[in-house]
């Protein structure tokens, strides 16, 4: 079997479901393939942030700097921005099941050789440079293997759901980045304060490869290839033009629209902000609030509980008390990240106060990046193109967030001295960088609210 044949959508099935038995079985694998799904890609996010925990200890050691951590975390996320973008067209046309388990059992195998390297560093002291290059090129492999994980997550939700309930279970999906980065921070940074930092990429693989088994264990590629009608007929969706088009004429349709690029450029700075705390909010802690890194990795532990119940809220909050208007709640929940961060940033308080201003800012991001960068962009594309608007988007916030990982890393390092041998570091410069960010953000569609329709 060539690989195109092993990732190609599913045919439809020879053998048909009885009458009598296709709504119980629609609903089953439905609610199967989407909570495999969810699980999965919150298990993709552990082995994506797992650098991020380990940053401060890898800097302790001398193994890495400030500035080469920010180069090395941009590797994986412009080959992300790229991967994204590209595996979002493809996706379209693949077997979401295989394609998605793929991506997770190649990432947890990086985070494994993640953790044998630092092993081995410790007992043969590889130069820097050995080091610099393989966490860099394995990495930004990493990279790659993350960017198929959402495509196939919300594409199932084009295959099974119909749109009246895509609003709702897309913001449980897409909370799903925050309980992977709960369980890194949380989980995973208890473990390297314990163990060390090389325990931190081997326990991100165990939880990559038992999702890989989740996805091969619940997630089916479509109603057809279970022997059910489409979702339209399951449902009583109206056939559109649309869904009688090519996938390849939808995909064109997506790249003319302007709404999908504005949408893409005001999620690239709601990314800017996002990655910048959860990137270098436990660094943030250490050294310019003086947290010990158990403190630390909490306080941004509920950056991400909070920002998940956000997520899950937006769509409710958008359907039900703003009436499927967007623009009105990205506004709200622009002004309120931007007052939240400005006070986590430049006050002076204790550990209630740092996780009450984070949790807010992660609560009002979470909506933000769900409405924003999601249910905009699902809104005005055709379902058999949700992969490509998906891919826009995509391409355009991890650029930016591969920018800022590199700027943040060069600001810090940058303005950071030593007195009496003590790195003494200020975070002023970069605070204000990623305020900034964080006002553009919310910005941009409100101005250009009058084009974010389907057309």
């Amino acid at each position: 079997m060539s690989l195109y044949s092993f990732l190609r959508i599913s045919k439809p099935s020879a053998e048909q479901v009885a009458p009598d038995k296709v709504d119980s079985t629609y609903r089953s694998l439905r609610n199967r393939t989407f909570w495999g799904a969810t699980v999965a890609y919150s298990l993709y996010y552990v082995c994506r942030m797992s650098l991020s925990v380990v940053k401060q200890p890898l800097i302790d050691e001398g193994v890495l700097s400030a500035g080469e951590l920010g180069l090395i975390g941009s590797a994986l996320l412009f080959v992300y921005a790229v991967g994204k973008f590209l595996n979002g067209f493809i996706a379209d046309y693949c077997n979401i099941k295989r394609f998605m388990a793929i991506g997770l059992f190649v990432s947890a195998l990086i985070n494994l050789l993640l953790g044998v390297l630092g092993m081995v560093h410790e007992f043969m002291h590889l130069s820097t440079a050995v080091i610099f290059f393989s966490f860099a090129i394995l990495w930004g492999l990493n990279g790659w293997m993350q960017s198929m994980g959402s495509p196939p997550g919300v594409i199932c939700l084009s295959r099974w759901f119909p749109k009246s309930k895509r609003g709702t279970y897309y913001s449980i999906f897409s909370s799903t980045p925050y309980v992977g980065e709960f369980l890194s921070f949380i989980i995973t940074g208890l473990i390297v304060g314990a163990i060390g930092w090389k325990a931190g990429f081997i326990v991100a693989a165990i939880a990559g490869l038992v999702g890989s088994l989740v996805i091969l264990w619940m997630v089916s590629d479509t109603p057809e290839s279970k022997g059910l009608p489409s979702v339209q007929k399951l449902t009583g969706e109206d056939v559109t033009k649309h869904d009688v088009m090519p996938t390849r004429e939808l995909q064109k349709y997506v790249l003319k629209h302007p709404a999908i690029w504005i949408i893409a450029l005001s999620s690239a700075f709601i990314y800017i902000t996002k990655y910048a705390i959860t990137g270098w909010g436990v660094l943030f802690l250490q050294k310019e609030k003086g947290f010990p890194i158990e403190e630390a990795t909490q306080i941004i532990g509920f950056y991400a509980a909070a920002g998940m119940v956000g997520t899950v809220c937006a769509g409710w909050l958008s359907d039900k008390v703003f009436r499927s208007d967007r623009v009105k709640p990205a506004v709200l929940a622009g002004v309120l990240s931007f007052i939240s961060l400005a006070l986590f940033l430049f006050t002076e308080t204790g550990y209630m106060m740092h996780v009450l201003y984070v949790s807010v800012f992660s609560l009002a991001i979470g909506v933000l990046y769900c409405i924003v960068a999601g249910l905009m962009a699902i809104d005005i594309v055709p379902r058999k193109a949700t992969g490509a608007a998906l891919g826009v988007v995509g391409i355009s916030s991890y650029v930016a967030a591969g920018l800022q990982d590199i700027t943040s890393g060069y600001l810090i390092q940058f303005n950071t001295t030593q007195v009496d041998g003590v790195d003494i570091y200020d975070f002023g410069p970069v605070s204000w960088f990623w305020l900034a960010a964080a006002l553009v953000s919310f910005i941009l569609p409100v101005l250009n609210w009058k084009k974010m329709k389907k057309r």
